[in-house]
């Protein structure tokens, strides 16, 4: 059971509303954590179990991106709307918003992790470390491994999943069906899945704005606006210390972890041999210790 929140609220970016809660009490010394959530377009709602770290002296900040959750919904923007740099602008917003932007540390969870990778490079002096989990440095490497990956599916799952994506009938009960079973090998191992990880699964779908547009139907088939960016390129200037987190079953395979751990100076990377993309439920305990053991590093 994750801890109760200290406070709840939003603070305004530009005309819109960021919602946030806060578990322990900010600014008492030791480095804000602040989760980023993955999509985009999901919820905070599944990385909750890091509010455990409050117990340990470090205290939590979750928030659910613009266009999401407790955030202010914006169905009818357009889609040019909705880029990496709004979305990063949310970030800085947001730590300066709360008062933490002299001392915290980023906890990037699959699109989270590129999103607070390009927000590390420029080397804001307040961030003490920076967690990239499950994530990839790019896409165009993800899709060859989703390609991998779906080919090693079950006879006919991946037959059904190319059918339905000619026709573009991804709402299809066998649509669905074949997903869970990408779903169920690769996102999350455990059975049934934890009501965290269903909160913001479900959420997505309650309003899908901004992840079929950056992302697409599902997490193997990217044909939205992120399908070509990387951030490759960029990780040289990173400085922070840095840990990698991944899942041995992980749909963000080695392959697309690699480029942090060759490009960040420094960086350190923990597999964790019985999950998949969601360590943090799949191997709690191992996943308190490893977080507690780098915050404590720092």
């Amino acid at each position: 059971m994750s801890p109760q929140p200290s406070a709840k609220g939003t603070v305004p970016f530009g005309e819109y509303r960021t919602w946030y809660r806060t578990t322990g009490e900010l600014g008492a010394g030791r480095p804000a954590v602040v989760a980023v959530h993955g999509g985009p377009g999901s919820t905070h709602d599944y990385l909750l179990p890091l509010a455990r770290l409050a117990e340990q002296g470090w205290p939590v900040v979750h928030y659910d991106q613009l266009g999401n959750g407790g955030s202010t919904h914006l169905p009818g923007k357009e889609p040019e709307f909705w880029t990496v740099e709004l979305f990063a602008a949310e970030l800085d917003n947001l730590v300066r918003q709360l008062g933490i932007a002299d001392n915290y540390v980023l906890y990037g969870q699959s699109w989270g992790g590129p999103l607070c990778a390009t927000h590390a490079m420029g080397r804001p002096p307040g961030l003490r470390g920076l967690v990239v989990a499950n994530a990839p440095a790019s896409y165009p490497i993800w899709l060859e491994e989703m390609a991998r990956l779906r080919s090693q599916l079950p006879p006919g799952v991946q037959e059904t999943l190319l059918r339905h994506e000619a026709a573009g009938t991804y709402e299809s009960q066998e649509y669905l069906a074949a997903m869970r079973v990408f779903y169920d090998r690769h996102v999350c191992r455990i059975q049934p899945w934890p009501r965290d990880f269903l909160s913001s699964f479900m959420e997505i779908y309650n309003d899908p704005t901004v992840y079929y547009t950056m992302n697409g139907p599902t997490e193997f088939h990217v044909i939205g606006s992120l399908k070509d960016w990387s951030v490759i390129d960029g990780l040289d200037a990173i400085r922070t210390p840095t840990l990698l987190i991944s899942g041995r079953h992980d749909e963000a395979t080695e392959a697309v972890v690699q480029p942090y751990k060759d490009r960040i100076p420094g960086a350190r990377w923990e597999i964790f041999e019985e999950s998949s993309h969601l360590p943090h439920l799949e191997e709690p305990d191992r996943f308190l210790d490893v977080m507690t053991d780098f915050l404590k590093s720092l």
